[in-house]
């Protein structure tokens, strides 16, 4: 069977917003912006061509920033038919040069580059900055900068190192702005986006969390048909929301498999089972398989080895348990957004594979249903909300498919898993504790296969570190370390070693994302 997937992406009833990326830094972080006015956005390649661009039917296109120059050699350009599509565009810092460049403006290097604010002022009427103040801060980030519109656009503001920093054709629809408007530095940027959207692109604010529930529903009904549909159900958001969309959507035609591989935290399994079995009534299968995965995984140390024999053994027990159960040809998958861009694409390099994404087998049986890949985290969560979800569940901390195999650095073995399943388990109490549970993203332990030197009872010890690792993030695209009060990493390490046998060493890991990633590997 060949592997398809079901997703709101390819419904036609919400007005679409495509985002050109042209590898920035900021291009997720427009596509959230232009949820939050929402729209639904999808992030798309570079090199789409004007055909691609009019078959999805956008209301309207904004051209991303990018690294390049428009005059390099290899710099990225844009399949020049689309400006002949009628469709409203919107360039942002490099997509506002590309346009410019590609229209028969003039862009030149300058010789003060603006990075970080800038004063902005707007001169002219405009609908972008219509109902505004004329002036006001932006955030710049270039090297390059419009030194003359293309025909036909009026500049519309300018900063002191950037003489067009805004540029409108309003019979064409076109629009251009070398600032940033997503970034929450730039005043009243977000009111800038919502004119383009709002008026220029006229689109419909639909996409709303009974809007997102009410067309997947019919996705998935469309997608299943007759057929049962098998969820992969580890109990965390992702998976969770995703069952109760898919349970309200062809309610006993889901079969819920709960493969418990023994990666998994303190008492998981149990709370899986108490929920989905005795408080919403599912059919629920539990296979208990921590042998099985163990064995898999013996000396294996590469993390992307580690995704893919995981990602493989999940859907060989699900085919096995599907087996057994006539008409069950589809698979349920908690896959977000942020899995499919960090996994790889064009012009999202392969960060890591996500074991629901890269590290699925090529000769699955499956229909993928995949509900929620088009989402954001705080998206997720607030379906889950309205899907009545409990706020415990809703507002569990992420925790990744390959569970604790991707939080030991090294090879996994039972020991080490004990080991850091009950330093884990002290790390999230004392955030509970304290009160920080909800305002952190993420807080959990992470084992070395390391041994260091340290000194218990007058005695020597040779035994593991504990990394603690707590962010702060939105949607997990970028995060910040978490700055804990000191007395809660006290009690932390202070738990941790006196409490857990095999370690004696504690460390705090203040890295952001980017450089590094949230999780080790």
């Amino acid at each position: 069977m060949d592997r398809q997937s079901s997703g709101l992406a390819s419904l036609g009833d919400f007005d679409r917003v495509l985002v050109i990326d042209f590898g920035a830094q900021y291009a997720q972080l427009i596509a959230r912006r232009v949820r939050e006015a929402r729209v639904f956005s999808e992030i798309v390649p570079r090199d789409i061509t004007a055909a691609e661009v009019a078959a999805r039917e956008p209301v309207g296109v904004i051209l991303s920033g990018g690294p390049s120059s428009v005059y390099a050699h290899d710099a990225y350009g844009i399949d020049p038919e689309i400006f002949e599509l009628g469709i409203p565009l919107l360039g942002i810092c490099y997509g506002h040069q590309v346009m410019a460049q590609a229209l028969g403006g003039v862009v030149e290097s300058t010789d003060a580059s603006e990075f970080g604010p800038a004063d902005l002022t707007v001169s002219g009427d405009s609908l972008l900055f219509s109902g505004q103040p004329d002036r006001r801060k932006v955030w710049m980030s270039h090297n390059d900068a419009v030194s003359a519109a293309p025909e036909g656009f009026v500049v519309t503001a300018s900063t002191p190192d950037a003489p067009v920093a805004a540029m409108e054709d309003a019979q064409r629809r076109f629009y251009g702005v070398q600032f940033h408007p997503e970034v929450k530095h730039t005043e009243h940027g977000q009111r800038i986006l919502e004119h383009f959207l709002l008026e220029a692109c006229n689109a419909r604010p639909t996409w709303t969390h009974v809007g997102i529930i009410e067309q997947s529903v019919d996705a998935i009904r469309e997608a299943v048909g007759d057929g049962v549909a098998i969820c992969g159900l580890s109990g965390g958001v992702d998976s969770s929301v995703a069952a109760a969309l898919v349970h309200k959507a062809i309610g006993d035609q889901l079969v819920c498999v709960f493969v418990d591989h023994g990666l998994m935290r303190q008492g998981e399994g149990e709370q899986v089972e108490r929920t989905f079995r005795d408080t919403f009534n599912m059919n629920l299968i539990h296979v208990k398989a921590e042998d099985r995965f163990l064995a898999a995984l013996e000396g294996v140390t590469d993390p992307e080895e580690k995704r893919k024999i995981i990602g493989e053994l999940f859907i060989r027990v699900f085919e096995e348990v599907a087996a057994g159960i006539e008409g069950a040809d589809h698979l349920v998958q908690g896959t977000l957004y942020p899995d499919v861009i960090e996994s790889g694409t064009k012009d999202a390099a392969k960060i890591k594979s996500h074991h629901n994404v890269g590290g699925l087998p090529d000769d699955m049986r499956f229909d993928l249903v995949e509900p929620l890949r088009d989402l954001f985290k705080d998206e997720v969560r607030a379906v889950g909300e309205e899907l009545g979800l409990p706020e415990e569940m809703v507002w569990r901390q992420p925790f990744p498919g390959p569970g604790l195999a991707v939080r030991i650095i090294g090879d996994v073995t039972r020991e080490r898993l004990d080991i850091l399943r009950a330093a884990d388990a002290i790390v999230i109490d004392e955030i509970r504790r304290a009160g920080l549970y909800r305002e952190i993203w993420q807080t959990f332990g992470v084992l070395p296969a390391i041994k260091s030197v340290g000194v218990q009872g007058d005695e020597r010890t040779y035994a593991y570190p504990l990394i603690v690792r707590a962010v702060t993030s939105d949607d997990a695209m970028t995060a910040d370390w978490a700055r804990l009060p000191y007395d809660v990493l006290e009690r932390i390490s202070s738990r941790v070693i006196n409490e857990v046998e095999g370690i004696n060493r504690v460390a705090y890991d203040i890295s952001s994302k980017p450089p590094a990633t949230i999780e080790w590997e």
